[in-house]
């Protein structure tokens, strides 16, 4: 499989094509699976008779704050693999290069960091128990294809580059690094 991500990104491909390539991610990791994220946990508390949260009046607030953060935050990480990265972060059309600037300056995954923040906003919005345990396997789903498929792809595709690239960034949760540089 490693040898197909590699082929894969070696093709080049045209601004409208790997836009073309996007709407479907976006349209599934930005609207589908949000939107299970307000629906599924209305039936799955129906159906187990789990009552829902009581959050105080900043709830509200926060959601939207975290909705917005989140959203916002994984669109900059598509950008940037499009635009600099000259790929998208479907597995068929990925970057030709490394991608270690903005968003990815500060974690290795900021892009799957940014909707995790915006599926918790959901959460907190739904204030559902069940959204949060649903939460929890996404992100669960999601850390294990990281580590089982996506870094093996990485260093295959871009080897030593990639690795101390690992060293010096965080893996998930983003931080402020002093030397905006990071270089490779």
């Amino acid at each position: 499989m490693k040898n197909r991500f590699v082929e894969w990104s070696k093709k080049k491909y045209t601004k409208k094509q790997r836009f073309i390539a996007l709407i479907p991610e976006v349209i599934f990791f930005l609207v589908i699976i949000p939107l299970c994220f307000f629906v599924g946990p209305f039936y799955i508390d129906r159906w187990l008779n789990i009552p829902s949260l009581i959050l105080g009046p900043l709830n509200l607030f926060t959601a939207i704050f975290l909705i917005i953060f989140g959203l916002l935050f994984s669109l900059w990480s598509i950008q940037v693999q499009f635009k600099i990265g000259k790929g998208t972060p479907a597995p068929m059309m990925p970057t030709q290069k490394l991608v270690i600037t903005g968003p990815y300056l500060y974690c290795r995954n900021p892009m799957y960091f940014g909707a995790v923040i915006l599926y918790l906003g959901i959460a907190v919005l739904t204030r559902s128990l069940s959204s949060f345990g649903i939460v929890i396997l996404t992100i669960s789903a999601i850390l294990i294809y990281i580590k089982l498929i996506e870094e093996k792809e990485l260093t295959a595709r871009f080897g030593q580059n990639y690795l101390n690239y690992c060293k010096r960034t965080p893996f998930f949760i983003p931080w402020i690094r002093k030397d905006k540089k990071n270089k490779i």
